[in-house]
Protein backbone atom coordinates (compact mmCIF):
# COMPACT_ATOMS: atom_id res chain seq x y z
CA UNK A 1 0.00 0.00 0.00
CA UNK A 2 3.10 2.47 -0.31
CA UNK A 3 4.43 2.46 3.15
CA UNK A 4 8.45 1.21 3.03
CA UNK A 5 7.68 -0.47 6.26
CA UNK A 6 4.21 -1.81 6.48
CA UNK A 7 4.31 -4.99 8.87
CA UNK A 8 2.01 -6.97 10.90
CA UNK A 9 2.05 -9.29 13.99
CA UNK A 10 -0.55 -12.39 14.53
CA UNK A 11 -1.60 -12.59 17.93
CA UNK A 12 -1.64 -16.13 18.10
CA UNK A 13 -1.46 -16.28 22.11
CA UNK A 14 -1.00 -13.13 23.93
CA UNK A 15 -0.20 -14.80 27.67
CA UNK A 16 2.82 -16.75 25.39
CA UNK A 17 4.71 -13.57 25.13
CA UNK A 18 6.94 -13.41 21.93
CA UNK A 19 6.16 -17.21 21.63
CA UNK A 20 2.91 -16.18 20.83
CA UNK A 21 3.68 -14.24 18.25
CA UNK A 22 3.80 -14.72 14.55
CA UNK A 23 5.36 -11.54 12.06
CA UNK A 24 8.58 -12.35 9.82
CA UNK A 25 9.80 -9.01 11.28
CA UNK A 26 10.10 -9.86 15.08
CA UNK A 27 13.57 -10.59 15.04
CA UNK A 28 14.25 -6.68 14.13
CA UNK A 29 12.14 -5.91 17.33
CA UNK A 30 13.40 -5.91 20.46
CA UNK A 31 11.37 -7.31 23.67
CA UNK A 32 10.50 -3.46 24.88
CA UNK A 33 9.07 -2.17 21.69
CA UNK A 34 7.22 -5.58 20.87
CA UNK A 35 5.64 -5.10 24.40
CA UNK A 36 5.27 -1.25 23.44
CA UNK A 37 3.26 -2.19 20.57
CA UNK A 38 1.32 -4.87 22.28
CA UNK A 39 0.06 -2.31 25.10
CA UNK A 40 -0.76 0.55 22.89
CA UNK A 41 -3.18 -1.23 20.20
CA UNK A 42 -4.59 -3.25 23.45
CA UNK A 43 -4.09 -6.56 21.35
CA UNK A 44 -5.84 -9.81 22.53
CA UNK A 45 -5.14 -13.18 21.70
CA UNK A 46 -6.46 -13.79 17.63
CA UNK A 47 -6.34 -9.91 16.91
CA UNK A 48 -4.09 -8.68 13.57
CA UNK A 49 -2.10 -6.21 14.22
CA UNK A 50 -0.87 -3.79 11.40
CA UNK A 51 1.46 -1.14 11.69
CA UNK A 52 4.05 1.34 8.96
CA UNK A 53 7.09 2.57 9.49
CA UNK A 54 7.88 5.67 6.79
CA UNK A 55 6.99 8.92 6.95
CA UNK A 56 4.05 10.35 8.78
CA UNK A 57 2.09 11.31 5.65
CA UNK A 58 3.07 8.01 3.70
CA UNK A 59 2.24 5.79 6.47
CA UNK A 60 -0.97 7.85 7.27
CA UNK A 61 -2.48 6.94 3.36
CA UNK A 62 -0.96 3.32 3.53
CA UNK A 63 -2.89 2.55 6.63
CA UNK A 64 -5.78 4.30 5.73
CA UNK A 65 -6.01 2.85 2.25
CA UNK A 66 -5.76 -0.86 4.14
CA UNK A 67 -8.47 -0.06 6.89
CA UNK A 68 -10.73 0.60 3.96
CA UNK A 69 -9.47 -2.28 2.16
CA UNK A 70 -10.47 -4.98 5.23
CA UNK A 71 -13.58 -2.56 6.47
CA UNK A 72 -14.77 -3.53 2.79
CA UNK A 73 -13.46 -7.52 2.14
CA UNK A 74 -14.66 -8.23 6.46
CA UNK A 75 -18.63 -6.28 5.69
CA UNK A 76 -17.32 -3.37 8.00
CA UNK A 77 -18.58 -0.90 6.39
CA UNK A 78 -22.16 1.13 7.24
CA UNK A 79 -24.27 1.62 4.96
CA UNK A 80 -25.79 4.95 4.42
CA UNK A 81 -25.36 8.42 4.70
CA UNK A 82 -21.92 9.69 6.85
CA UNK A 83 -20.84 13.18 6.71
CA UNK A 84 -18.42 15.09 8.80
CA UNK A 85 -16.12 17.98 8.87
CA UNK A 86 -12.20 17.65 8.78
CA UNK A 87 -10.51 20.04 10.68
CA UNK A 88 -7.20 21.33 12.10
CA UNK A 89 -5.30 20.82 9.00
CA UNK A 90 -1.47 21.42 9.53
CA UNK A 91 -0.36 24.89 8.07
CA UNK A 92 2.84 23.49 6.39
CA UNK A 93 4.98 20.19 4.50
CA UNK A 94 7.97 19.91 4.38
CA UNK A 95 9.87 19.33 1.21
CA UNK A 96 13.11 17.09 0.85
CA UNK A 97 13.96 17.23 -2.48
CA UNK A 98 13.47 21.30 -1.92
CA UNK A 99 14.56 21.43 1.83
CA UNK A 100 11.24 24.26 2.33
CA UNK A 101 8.11 24.53 3.73
CA UNK A 102 5.34 24.49 2.08
CA UNK A 103 1.92 25.82 2.50
CA UNK A 104 -0.80 22.59 2.95
CA UNK A 105 -3.89 24.60 1.44
CA UNK A 106 -2.24 28.15 0.48
CA UNK A 107 -0.31 30.85 2.02
CA UNK A 108 -3.51 33.20 2.99
CA UNK A 109 -5.11 30.95 5.32
CA UNK A 110 -5.01 31.65 9.03
CA UNK A 111 -3.30 29.30 11.93
CA UNK A 112 -5.14 28.78 14.95
CA UNK A 113 -4.63 31.81 17.15
CA UNK A 114 -3.25 29.51 19.69
CA UNK A 115 -0.20 28.25 17.44
CA UNK A 116 1.06 31.96 16.22
CA UNK A 117 3.94 31.59 18.03
CA UNK A 118 4.73 28.22 16.16
CA UNK A 119 4.98 29.73 12.72
CA UNK A 120 8.71 30.85 13.70
CA UNK A 121 9.53 28.38 16.31
CA UNK A 122 8.21 25.02 15.21
CA UNK A 123 5.57 25.53 11.90
CA UNK A 124 5.77 21.70 11.71
CA UNK A 125 3.24 21.64 14.58
CA UNK A 126 1.22 24.49 13.55
CA UNK A 127 -2.23 24.26 12.57
CA UNK A 128 -4.53 26.12 9.96
CA UNK A 129 -7.98 27.45 10.30
CA UNK A 130 -9.26 25.06 7.35
CA UNK A 131 -11.57 22.56 6.67
CA UNK A 132 -13.31 20.36 4.38
CA UNK A 133 -16.76 18.84 4.47
CA UNK A 134 -16.51 14.89 3.12
CA UNK A 135 -19.65 12.24 2.85
CA UNK A 136 -18.74 8.69 2.53
CA UNK A 137 -15.39 9.26 2.30
CA UNK A 138 -15.81 12.29 -0.78
CA UNK A 139 -14.97 16.37 -0.29
CA UNK A 140 -17.48 18.03 -1.08
CA UNK A 141 -16.35 20.99 -0.17
CA UNK A 142 -13.38 22.89 1.55
CA UNK A 143 -12.17 26.22 2.88
CA UNK A 144 -10.56 28.24 5.69
CA UNK A 145 -10.49 31.40 7.59
CA UNK A 146 -8.24 33.71 5.85
CA UNK A 147 -5.28 35.83 7.60
CA UNK A 148 -6.39 39.41 8.19
CA UNK A 149 -3.63 41.08 9.94
CA UNK A 150 -0.49 42.39 8.02
CA UNK A 151 2.18 41.13 10.86
CA UNK A 152 0.52 37.46 10.42
CA UNK A 153 0.65 37.39 6.58
CA UNK A 154 4.17 38.33 6.70
CA UNK A 155 5.00 35.75 9.12
CA UNK A 156 3.90 33.38 6.98
CA UNK A 157 5.73 34.66 4.08
CA UNK A 158 8.93 34.14 5.80
CA UNK A 159 7.78 30.84 6.44
CA UNK A 160 7.70 29.82 3.20
CA UNK A 161 11.02 30.91 1.92
CA UNK A 162 9.63 34.15 0.33
CA UNK A 163 11.66 37.52 1.08
CA UNK A 164 10.29 40.50 1.97
CA UNK A 165 10.57 42.55 -1.46
CA UNK A 166 9.52 39.37 -3.18
CA UNK A 167 6.37 39.55 -0.94
CA UNK A 168 5.80 43.42 -1.61
CA UNK A 169 6.31 42.57 -5.35
CA UNK A 170 3.81 40.37 -5.59
CA UNK A 171 1.24 40.40 -2.76
CA UNK A 172 2.02 44.71 -2.35
CA UNK A 173 -1.94 45.42 -2.39
CA UNK A 174 -2.86 42.94 -0.22
CA UNK A 175 -0.90 43.73 2.74
CA UNK A 176 -1.74 47.54 2.13
CA UNK A 177 -4.69 46.43 2.29
CA UNK A 178 -4.32 44.26 5.87
CA UNK A 179 -2.74 47.53 7.22
CA UNK A 180 -6.20 49.81 7.05
CA UNK A 181 -7.96 47.24 8.90
CA UNK A 182 -9.71 43.84 7.75
CA UNK A 183 -12.33 42.05 9.64
CA UNK A 184 -12.05 37.62 10.41
CA UNK A 185 -13.27 36.22 6.90
CA UNK A 186 -13.51 32.84 5.34
CA UNK A 187 -15.61 31.03 2.86
CA UNK A 188 -16.61 27.44 1.38
CA UNK A 189 -16.33 26.22 -2.18
CA UNK A 190 -18.90 23.59 -2.04
CA UNK A 191 -19.04 20.95 -5.06
CA UNK A 192 -22.98 19.95 -6.06
CA UNK A 193 -21.55 17.74 -8.60
CA UNK A 194 -19.90 15.97 -6.23
CA UNK A 195 -22.86 15.69 -4.32
CA UNK A 196 -24.62 14.50 -7.24
CA UNK A 197 -22.62 11.63 -7.91
CA UNK A 198 -22.93 10.09 -4.51
CA UNK A 199 -26.61 10.39 -4.88
CA UNK A 200 -26.89 8.77 -8.02
CA UNK A 201 -24.21 6.22 -7.25
CA UNK A 202 -21.97 7.48 -10.34
CA UNK A 203 -18.28 6.05 -10.30
CA UNK A 204 -17.00 9.39 -11.84
CA UNK A 205 -18.47 13.03 -11.43
CA UNK A 206 -18.14 13.25 -15.15
CA UNK A 207 -21.18 11.30 -15.50
CA UNK A 208 -23.45 14.30 -13.73
CA UNK A 209 -21.75 17.06 -15.26
CA UNK A 210 -23.54 18.84 -18.32
CA UNK A 211 -20.58 19.06 -20.27
CA UNK A 212 -18.01 16.84 -19.05
CA UNK A 213 -14.00 17.18 -20.08
CA UNK A 214 -11.73 14.79 -20.58
CA UNK A 215 -8.75 14.03 -18.89
CA UNK A 216 -6.84 16.24 -21.98
CA UNK A 217 -9.42 19.33 -20.94
CA UNK A 218 -11.27 18.27 -24.33
CA UNK A 219 -14.94 18.51 -24.82
CA UNK A 220 -16.46 15.61 -27.14
CA UNK A 221 -19.77 17.36 -27.08
CA UNK A 222 -18.95 21.06 -28.16
CA UNK A 223 -15.84 19.65 -29.98
CA UNK A 224 -13.65 21.94 -27.73
CA UNK A 225 -10.87 23.54 -27.80
CA UNK A 226 -11.48 24.48 -31.91
CA UNK A 227 -9.30 26.29 -34.28
CA UNK A 228 -8.77 29.90 -33.52
CA UNK A 229 -9.12 32.11 -36.71
CA UNK A 230 -6.46 33.95 -37.81
CA UNK A 231 -8.53 37.45 -36.90
CA UNK A 232 -8.72 36.32 -33.58
CA UNK A 233 -5.24 36.05 -32.74
CA UNK A 234 -4.03 39.15 -34.68
CA UNK A 235 -7.12 40.72 -32.21
CA UNK A 236 -4.96 39.24 -28.98
CA UNK A 237 -1.51 39.99 -30.51
CA UNK A 238 -0.86 36.17 -30.85
CA UNK A 239 1.05 34.35 -33.02
CA UNK A 240 1.95 30.95 -33.86
CA UNK A 241 5.32 29.79 -34.25
CA UNK A 242 5.61 26.25 -36.02
CA UNK A 243 8.13 23.50 -34.35
CA UNK A 244 10.78 22.89 -36.79
CA UNK A 245 10.65 19.26 -37.96
CA UNK A 246 13.96 17.24 -37.83
CA UNK A 247 15.29 16.00 -41.27
CA UNK A 248 15.23 12.92 -42.15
Amino acid sequence: YGAKGLAYIKVNDLAAGREGLQSPILKFLPDDVVDAILQRTAAETGDLVFFGADKASIVNESLGALRVKIGHDLDMVEHGWRPLWVVEFPMFEWDDKTQRWYALHHPFTAPRESDIDLLSNDPGKCLSRAYDMVLNGTELGGGSIRIHKTDVQQKVFEMLGIPAEEAEEKFGFLLQALKYGCPPHGGLAFGLDRLAMLMTGSASIRDVMAFPKTQSAACLLTNAPSPVSDEQLKELNIRLRKVPTAEV
